[in-house]
């Protein structure tokens, strides 16, 4: 399960526009939307690009991709 609410904060605190996250982490504006709405799941290429896009380490990409 995603922390769908830890994940928007930290998109929040990067200042960037979704825009911007989408495109650096190889998806479109609607794929990410659809995302963070819980209407799909992320794959792996879209969590390793959303961690490098918000430079997330390790344990905040653990946290916020892989909770129980």
């Amino acid at each position: 399960m995603i922390e769908l609410n830890l994940l928007n904060k930290k998109i929040k605190d990067s200042g960037m526009t979704m825009v911007a996250i989408a495109e650096k982490s190889g998806m479109s504006r609607e794929t990410l939307y659809n995302k963070l709405s819980g209407n799909s799941d992320f794959k792996a290429s879209e969590i390793m690009g959303i961690s490098e896009t918000l430079r997330l380490s390790n344990a905040e990409r653990d946290e916020i991709f892989f909770t129980k």
